[in-house]
C-alpha cells in the first residue's frame, strides 16, 4: 500500500531518534557513575592520608581557641582583636588560610557547609 511507503520512513526516523537518545542517556549516566568513583577514591585517599595527621586536631584546637575565649571577658577583647587583625589580612593569606582548614575538614564538607551540594 502506498501508505506505509509514507509511514515506513517517519516510523523509522522515530526509532533513530528514540535510539539516540537511549545511548545519550546512558552515556550521561556513565559519566555520573565515572565520577562519584573518581570521588570516592579520592576520599578514600583523603581518609589514607589523614589516618597518620595531627593537622584535623591542630585546626580544630586552633579555631576552638576564639570560641573559648569569648567566654572570658579578660579574653575578648583579644579575641576581638585577632579577628580585626584577620580581617585586615590580604585576601591570599585568608583565602590560602581556608583552602587548609578545606582540605583538613574535606572540601565536601565546606561545599555542603556553603549549601551547594
Amino acid at each position: 500500500m502506498w501508505w506505509t511507503a509514507l509511514i515506513g520512513p517517519v516510523v523509522d526516523l522515530f526509532k533513530t531518534e528514540m535510539k539516540n537518545k537511549a545511548e545519550e542517556k546512558q552515556a550521561v549516566h556513565a559519566r555520573k557513575l565515572k565520577s562519584i568513583e573518581i570521588e570516592g577514591s579520592w576520599d578514600d585517599i583523603q581518609a589514607s592520608n589523614a589516618s597518620g595527621s595531627w593537622k584535623d586536631e591542630w585546626f580544630t584546637v586552633l579555631l576552638s581557641i576564639p570560641l573559648i575565649g569569648a567566654f572570658y571577658p579578660d579574653a575578648l577583647p583579644h579575641v576581638i582583636a585577632g579577628f580585626e587583625a584577620l580581617d585586615s589580612m590580604p585576601d591570599f593569606y585568608k583565602m590560602f588560610l581556608g583552602a587548609a582548614v578545606g582540605a583538613s575538614f574535606g572540601i565536601k564538607a565546606l561545599s555542603k557547609w556553603g549549601g551547594k551540594e
